[in-house]
């Protein structure tokens, strides 16, 4: 069932969103070579608590930590740990906050120090393609169109959007419906409407969407090794048009 949010429920999803925001500005401005994953998942933390929410994703299906932070060829779920970020590195970080029963989610990737042009190619068509997709979610348009605008976009620059993961509807739970792909058809899911939250999120390969998932049961990397770059923004549907509940 896809929930409609209330004046009441909107006001708290802003500022779960912008926690979550800031939470992610401060990871991105301390992603540069030498710093250890574990490092940047600490500051997150901690300037969630301090804002008197909880990490959204610390304990989620026993995830072990308050992000999710990826390298390179690493699409999601990436656990932070005691891995140090080289130059050349990209960085994808995902944060969620929830703050008194709403969560808030949104990503980004992050170049450490000089990257190839090639990285940096990939993280522009990721961020643009989710900016296709946003703009696409408008009343009377359907999940499909959103799919759509991210598939095409990428797929024109030679890229792939990964199949096996893919955005949603956030609120109350951290994954709501509906399923928001980021491949599809045009005119196709359900209908969008005024109240819809919507975490839209492209997760785009360099190479082929394959993916494959570790024994540790939740870092996704590419099949084929090559990088992955992954942009998320939470969502509100309007009379006049969609508004960003994570931007700052």
């Amino acid at each position: 069932m896809i929930v409609l949010k209330t004046k009441s429920e909107l006001s708290l999803m802003r500022i779960a969103g912008r926690i979550s925001a800031q939470a992610l500005e401060i990871a991105g401005q301390m992603v540069r070579p030498g710093i250890t994953t574990a490092q940047i998942d600490r500051e997150i933390n901690k300037f969630i608590i301090s804002q008197g929410a909880t990490p959204s994703f610390l304990g989620y299906c026993g995830f072990p930590a308050s992000a999710c932070i990826s390298l390179n060829d690493t699409v999601i779920h990436g656990i932070p740990g005691g891995r140090l970020i080289k130059e050349g590195d990209i960085v994808s970080i995902d944060v969620g906050a929830f703050y008194k029963g709403y969560h808030g989610d949104n990503a980004a990737t992050f170049p450490a120090g000089k990257i190839s042009p090639a990285a940096q190619a990939l993280m522009d068509a990721t961020r643009q393609s989710l900016y296709k997709g946003i703009d696409a979610a408008r009343i009377g348009n359907r999940v499909g169109d959103i799919s759509s605008a991210v598939q095409v976009h990428v797929e024109r620059l030679g890229y792939s959007a990964v199949r096996k993961y893919v955005g949603h509807g956030v609120g109350k739970e951290m994954h709501e419906s509906p399923e928001v792909p980021n491949f599809g058809r045009k005119g196709s899911g359900p209908r969008l409407a005024a109240g819809m939250t919507l975490a839209i999120e492209p997760m785009i390969n360099q190479g082929g969407h394959e993916v494959k998932v570790l024994p540790d049961g939740w870092t996704v990397l590419t099949a084929d090794g090559k990088l992955s770059a992954h942009f998320e923004q939470t969502v509100l549907i309007t009379e006049g048009g969609p508004i960003i509940l994570t931007e700052l």
